[in-house]
C-alpha cells in the first residue's frame, strides 16, 4: 500500500466537503487567464510504485485538474487542465519527478490546446 503524500492529506480539511473543495478549485481557476489541455503518457517504471495517487496529490498542490489511470501497457496516462502555468508545471513533473520510487524514461504530451473552460472539477484517478 502506498502512504499518503502530505498533498493528500492536506486536502482533507476537516468539516469541508472535499467537492466543494474541488468546485471552489475550478471556479478559482476558470478567471486566472488562458487555459490549457494536455494528454499525457508516461513511460518506464511507473506501475507499482504510487505514480497515479502521488500524481493526483501534486496536481491537487499545483491547482490542476483532470484524471490519470494505469494502461495495459504498463504506461500511466491521462489529462490535464488549468491555467497555461500550472499545466506547464505539472507537465515538468510528470517529465522529471514522478513518485519517489518511480523510474520516468519519457513523457509523451499530445491534444494540447487552449479551452473556454474546465471539463472536470477536480483531479482523479481512473480505473
Amino acid at each position: 500500500m502506498c502512504p499518503l503524500p502530505l498533498a493528500a492529506a492536506a486536502v482533507a480539511v476537516p468539516g469541508t466537503p472535499l467537492r466543494l473543495l474541488g468546485r471552489g478549485l475550478a471556479a478559482a481557476m476558470s478567471t486566472a487567464g488562458p487555459l490549457k489541455s494536455v494528454d499525457y503518457e508516461v513511460f518506464g517504471r511507473v506501475q507499482g510504485v504510487c505514480f497515479r495517487m502521488y500524481t493526483e496529490g501534486e496536481a491537487k498542490k499545483i491547482g490542476v485538474v483532470g484524471w490519470v489511470k494505469n494502461t495495459s501497457q504498463g504506461t500511466v496516462t491521462g489529462q490535464v487542465q488549468g491555467p497555461e502555468e500550472k499545466v506547464e508545471s505539472m507537465k515538468s513533473w510528470l517529465s522529471k519527478i514522478g513518485s519517489p520510487s518511480s523510474r520516468i524514461d519519457r513523457t509523451n504530451f499530445s491534444n494540447e490546446k487552449t479551452i473556454s473552460k474546465l471539463e472536470y472539477s477536480n483531479f482523479s484517478i481512473r480505473y
